[in-house]
C-alpha cells in the first residue's frame, strides 16, 4: 500500500471540512450547508452551519431543543472514533481530545480536536509567563 502524501495549508483545511461533512451526510441523511475548518498549532476546529435535519427543526420549534442537543451529543460520542480517524489520517497526528458543541439558534456546530503536536504552517504565539495588564 502506498502512503498518501500529507496535505497542508488550504488543501488540508478543505479536506477536513469535506470529510466531516461527508460523515454527517452518511449518518444524518444530510450535512451542513456551510463548513469551515480552522487550525492553530495543535487545535483543529470545524465550524458547521445550518445542519439540523427537518425532524430536529420541527422538534426545536415545538420546544424540544434539549432533546435535540442530547441526541446530537450522544451521536458525537458514538461517532468519536470515526471523527478522530478522519483527523488522524489527514494530519498524521494523534487526536488526544475531541469535543463537540451544538448551538440551536443560530444553527452552529463545532467539532474541536486537539492533536499530539502542532501542525506545520499553522502557528500561534504562546505566552508562558504573561505580564499583567496593569504593569505589575
Amino acid at each position: 500500500m502506498t502512503e498518501e502524501p500529507q496535505l497542508s495549508g488550504g488543501e488540508l483545511l478543505a479536506a477536513i471540512s469535506t470529510k466531516v461533512v461527508k460523515l454527517l451526510r452518511e449518518h444524518y441523511g444530510r450535512g451542513p450547508m456551510k463548513a469551515k475548518t480552522y487550525v492553530l498549532d495543535d487545535l483543529i476546529v470545524c465550524v458547521l452551519r445550518d445542519g439540523h435535519t427537518t425532524i430536529e427543526q420541527t422538534m426545536m420549534e415545538s420546544g424540544e431543543e434539549q432533546q435535540v442537543l442530547d441526541m446530537r451529543r450522544n451521536f458525537q460520542r458514538m461517532m468519536a472514533a470515526e471523527y478522530k480517524g478522519i483527523i488522524e489520517k489527514l494530519t498524521g497526528r494523534t487526536v488526544v481530545a475531541f469535543l463537540s458543541q451544538t448551538h440551536v439558534d443560530p444553527d452552529i456546530t463545532m467539532e474541536i480536536f486537539f492533536v499530539d503536536r502542532p501542525l506545520d504552517g499553522f502557528g500561534a504565539a504562546e505566552l508562558i509567563e504573561p505580564l499583567r495588564i496593569d504593569g505589575d
